[in-house]
């Protein structure tokens, strides 16, 4: 994908601060509510990973600087895989796992990412380094802003899992098709931003789970 001469978007000030407080109220009522869910959870899939049940990887955020993204662990370790790519019949995942994947729910400690200010209700997704940090000219402002646990690439890929799954390469698959259409759909939200499309990605997140 040529990123060479794409103008280049960014959120003003103010947008920004709007964006921020919202993340900030909603994280905090959302994290009020589910945090004994969430240790519920934690116990459970600690159990049936046989391992500490949070996930913790280093991923790529806002201006290219890394984080550690948490959720709740869905996979048993494997020595045979070791690709960061994940198939919808990945033998890593747990029936557990599937079950908490099908409905989000291993996403949930990521409100703590928001909190903190690693993460944005909305935005791309945060990527493993590999990708969002080679991004190049204009490309790069998909990492002016923070990755978000929802969005338009997210909402139109919710079922990448199984487009990968039925790809011979899926890590091609990934690059050269999946990646470049994601960066395209994030630096058209990005010059198209308002907090209403940010309550109308997480709605309908939430439709569809």
């Amino acid at each position: 994908m040529d990123t060479s001469d794409l103008p280049r978007y960014y959120l003003s000030d103010y947008q920004a601060f709007v964006k921020r407080s919202f993340d900030l109220l909603l994280a905090f009522i959302g994290l009020f509510f589910t945090w004994p869910f969430i240790i519920v959870i934690w116990a459970i899939a600690s159990f049936d990973t046989r391992s500490n049940g949070f996930f913790f990887q280093k991923r790529v955020g806002r201006n290219g600087q890394l984080f550690w993204l948490v959720k709740i662990k869905t996979m048993r370790r494997s020595n045979d895989i070791t690709t960061s790519i994940t198939r919808s019949n990945d033998p890593r995942i747990t029936p557990l796992g599937c079950f908490l994947r099908n409905y989000k729910l291993d996403e949930l400690p990521q409100l703590w990412n928001v909190f903190w200010g690693d993460m944005s209700f909305v935005g791309p997704r945060p990527d493993v380094p590999g990708f969002a940090d080679c991004l190049e000219g204009g490309a790069r402002a998909v990492l002016s802003i923070r990755p978000g646990i929802t969005g338009p690439a997210t909402l139109k890929y919710r079922n990448e899992e199984v487009l990968l799954a039925a790809r011979q390469n899926p890590e091609a698959f990934n690059r050269d098709v999946i990646w470049p259409d994601k960066v395209r759909i994030n630096l058209d939200y990005i010059k198209n931003w308002s907090l209403r499309r940010d309550i109308q990605y997480i709605l309908r997140s939430v439709e569809i789970l």
